[in-house]
């Protein structure tokens, strides 16, 4: 008897656009749809993390209660911690047990769905990759670490290393979750099909903001390229059968730093109705990989 095909589930991240794949990672909660194995970057890191616990609608309150709090982004937030986005307080005060709105951190480590996410080292200007099994209760600095906008943060402290946002080398893993076992993918981007990223601009910014790290430089320089090439393999896979892709439907009007509730509400919305309008063509996706 063959082995059943090991499915992955790949979160891309995109700040305040992962509205959009919040609304379809609920989706596949109400839907009872699981996965083997599970990586999200950036801000989909922490939008899977919620997904491998089962706690649906908790996403949402992210984009649409708590960035009201002036700790959650700008200079409230700069001031008290250094950070444009208050990585510590979303990820920290918010998310501890203790919390206003706790990961449910036992159900993640008790799901059967292996989960990861992608890290930057600040040194080596290289991808790395944690697991579920590398975090404790209410110790989620991984998460801070891939979600860590080198122009927005300051980089993360874990075991000696520093670390920022996955998303500048390795944006839509897909690769990586191959070299993990999977055979066949979902994977749910937050840009438009046809979306072309443009080289970074105001380079005199971010090279005089993270001059102490030169290899995060260079990565943002080529930024563009690594993540135009993520995108040809994402696509290359979807058309030799290995790859099942939700990208938004329609224009995106929310932007990575977008701080407006009735923008996020829509662009959630939005990945429940992508969803629906797909869900039979994904069940036959998903069937085949199973039979």
């Amino acid at each position: 008897m063959e082995n059943p095909e090991k499915i992955g589930l790949v979160v891309e991240g995109g700040g305040m656009k992962c509205a959009y794949n919040a609304g379809i990672l609920d989706a596949f909660i109400d839907y009872g749809i699981s996965f083997d194995y599970c990586i999200g970057v950036s801000g989909g890191a922490g939008n899977a993390a919620s997904f491998v616990a089962g706690q649906r609608g908790r996403n949402l309150r992210f984009y649409t209660e708590h960035i009201h709090s002036p700790r959650f982004f700008g200079l409230r937030s700069l001031l008290r911690s250094g950070d444009l986005f208050g990585l510590k307080y979303i990820y920290g005060e918010l998310t501890n047990s203790t919390g206003k709105d706790p990961l449910d951190y036992p159900a993640m480590m008790e799901s059967a769905t292996q989960y990861q996410l992608a890290v930057t080292n600040a040194a080596t200007g290289q991808p790395e990759y944690f697991g579920k099994e590398d975090m404790k209760q209410d110790d989620y600095r991984l998460i801070m670490a891939s979600c860590a906008i080198p122009v927005a943060c300051h980089p993360v402290e874990i075991n000696g290393q520093f670390y920022f946002d996955g998303g500048l080398v390795d944006a839509v893993p897909v690769r990586h979750a191959l070299e993990e076992g999977c055979s066949r993918l979902v994977v749910l981007l937050t840009k438009s099909r046809g979306y072309v990223k443009a080289p970074q601009n105001m380079r005199w910014l971010y090279s005089r903001l993270r001059r102490k790290y030169p290899k995060i430089v260079s990565a943002i320089d080529q930024r563009h390229v690594t993540y135009n090439e993520n995108l040809k393999k994402v696509y290359e896979l979807e058309r030799e059968g290995k790859a099942f892709v939700f990208a938004p439907s329609q224009s995106v009007k929310a932007g990575t730093y977008s701080m407006k509730e009735e923008q996020e509400r829509a662009l959630y919305e939005l990945g429940m109705e992508d969803f629906k309008a797909r869900y039979e063509n994904l069940k036959k996706f998903l069937k085949t990989a199973e039979s």
